[in-house]
């Protein structure tokens, strides 16, 4: 019996239908139709954002002590056996005695510190302003001269304005400080309490967590939990180690020169530097400031003093502490900076380099699956998925 031929498939079946191209592109659409019509009806999610914006400042608090102390929470657990619940009151004990003292002889200190830089510091910015107009009172730089007195003119000009508009609000703004300052008590009240069940049941969370994923994406979710919980870790505790050793040689380095206010410009280091790669460029500008005031020799000091810094935080501390752990490419560094600040500002900088992280996973996983269940590329591409890595191969 002769077999019919097989009917040939139209334009529109193999260009449209039974295209990977459109298919994808009407995904891509019903993610934005998706998007679009959450935006429209986004008033039904702000009691979750006012949810979120008390919940989550205690939360984060907690989890970043979490990545902190839970090393050291692990090694007297497994290396000294001593019991976990233990081990987190004892570690507990030694922070409060720790912050006990700080508040007791450091912050006053600091304070006293702060106090004299605010009363002292329009004398500094006044001395500055009258070298740089004595250093440009050469014909040449004339034209500098007058952009410089233009500026100056305009800073001070804002700066009056900003200071008569907010004086006679400050009595209006009472409630307002009164529940910002409340706020912090109940985030400093309510984290340990988060941090220490964190603690107590950290192998537990990832279990609870897994456990609403569909079976068969079980080992994927815990191996990405895993991932971007190691990610996380490296980053939070790398950064806060290399923000504390940048303050103390910031601080010795102040001390050995004989710079003024020492200790307060080298805490304003520290905690700057946790802006990547311009943060201590900005806890810069004041002590040049201050070294202005005292003289020419007390710049190039400082000066110094940031290049020893800069080259063994480079050289040394950061290779050791931070090395390549986030794996991000420096321009890619640079450009999420860029982005996280125009949209959220110095917050955005200080947190959009692990979130850029986290999402850079998420979108990783999804992509290696597609590419294992896509047409679109080889079996050599699809090997390499599944080949181990060598810290995985040096792990085992």
């Amino acid at each position: 019996m002769k077999e019919s031929p097989k009917k040939e498939k139209s334009l529109f079946y193999r260009w449209f239908l039974n295209n990977q191209l459109t298919v994808v592109l009407l995904n891509v659409f019903l993610i934005f139709l998706i998007v679009f019509l959450f935006s429209k009806i986004k008033f039904v999610f702000t009691p979750i954002n006012q949810i979120l914006g008390i919940t989550m400042p205690p939360v984060i608090l907690a989890l970043i002590l979490y990545y902190l102390i839970n090393p050291l929470i692990n090694v007297l657990e497994t290396k000294f056996h001593v019991k976990r619940v233990i081990s987190i009151i004892f570690v507990f004990i030694i922070i409060a005695a720790l912050l006990v003292w700080g508040v007791m002889s450091l912050i006053p200190f600091v304070q006293n510190q702060i106090d004299s830089l605010a009363k002292n510091w329009p004398q500094y910015w006044d001395s500055l302003n009258k070298s740089l107009q004595d250093l440009f009172k050469d014909p040449k730089l004339h034209v500098f001269k007058d952009r410089l007195a233009d500026a100056n003119a305009k800073f001070s000009s804002n700066f009056e304005k900003s200071i008569d508009h907010i004086l006679p609000q400050t009595f209006n703004n009472i409630g307002s400080a009164l529940s910002v300052v409340t706020n912090v008590i109940v985030i400093l009240l309510t984290a340990p309490f988060i941090l220490f069940f964190m603690l107590k049941d950290d192998k537990k969370f990832k279990d609870s967590v897994v456990k609403f994923v569909p079976t068969r994406l079980r080992r994927s979710a815990t191996d990405m939990l895993t991932e971007m919980s190691q990610s996380l870790s490296s980053y939070i505790t790398g950064q806060l180690t290399v923000a504390f050793w940048v303050a103390v040689m910031f601080f010795v380095g102040y001390l050995i020169i004989g710079q003024r206010y020492a200790l307060v410009l080298g805490i304003a280091a520290g905690i700057l530097n946790l802006i990547p790669y311009v943060g201590s460029t900005l806890a810069l500008i004041p002590s040049l400031v201050i070294a202005a005031f005292v003289s020419p020799s007390m710049v190039i000091k400082v000066l110094i003093v940031f290049i020893v810094e800069q080259t063994i935080e480079t050289r040394v501390i950061s290779p050791i502490i931070v090395g390549n752990k986030m794996q991000m490419h420096p321009v890619t560094t640079i450009l999420v900076l860029l982005v996280a600040a125009g949209m959220f500002g110095l917050i955005g900088m200080i947190a959009g380099i692990p979130i850029f992280a986290i999402l850079k996973i998420i979108c990783t996983r999804i992509f290696n699956w597609f590419k294992r269940n896509s047409t679109w590329y080889d079996e050599q591409d699809i090997k390499e998925l599944d080949e181990p890595k060598n810290d995985e191969i040096i792990k085992k």
